[in-house]
């Protein structure tokens, strides 16, 4: 038997790295074009991302772009309105009903971008972030350059001595390396 399906144009699209890969700055790409298309964008980020601005979403070349802070995944429902195109950075930061979230935006016809990193400083998936990549249609990775031999970058380093799971810093706290030279580090117990 066939079943007709009626076209729905609610997707996922993933953008993941390590950091300084330009994750934020890919998402306020496609939200920026999304504006351009006159398409109505709402965009979420951790409330406890306050780095750069306390509301907006900012990336490291200080490009930014308004966003409402939510202090859990479930808020966002609420917060999204009419929008046809949700953004949400930082999404490692989220709890696990992110993923809820935003399959649940993408079934009513919502185009969702979601930024956030892969990996955590020790080289372990992050958080929702696997799962979310394996329910998007899309998953783009992007890459910093290792700031030790110019490779691609393959996680964000920690330079702190804290072995939190969530530090916020830049590059005071934060490095992005290739593999090779973070399993060097590894096998000289410097991780």
């Amino acid at each position: 038997m066939f079943i007709e399906c009626t076209k729905n144009t609610g997707r996922i699209e993933v953008i993941c790295g390590s950091m300084f890969s330009g994750k934020s700055e890919e998402l306020i790409r496609r939200m920026r074009r999304a504006v351009f298309a006159n398409l109505e964008v709402k965009i979420f980020k951790p409330q406890i991302d306050v780095r750069y601005s306390e509301t907006n979403v900012v990336s490291h070349d200080a490009h930014a772009i308004e966003s409402t802070p939510v202090a859990s995944s479930a808020e966002i429902l609420s917060l999204v309105g009419t929008a046809r195109v949700v953004g949400i950075d930082e999404a490692q930061f989220f709890d696990d009903g992110i993923i809820e979230v935003a399959q649940t935006l993408a079934e009513k016809g919502v185009r969702v971008i979601i930024a956030g990193l892969d990996m955590d400083y020790l080289g372990n998936p992050f958080g929702p972030m696997p799962a979310l990549m394996a329910v998007a249609e899309d998953v783009a990775k992007v890459h910093a350059i290792c700031v030790r031999c110019g490779d691609l970058a393959y996680v964000s380093h920690r330079l702190s001595k804290s072995d939190k799971l969530v530090e916020l810093g830049e590059k005071d706290i934060y490095e992005p390396i290739c593999r090779a030279c973070f399993n060097a580090l590894r096998k000289a117990g410097k991780l």
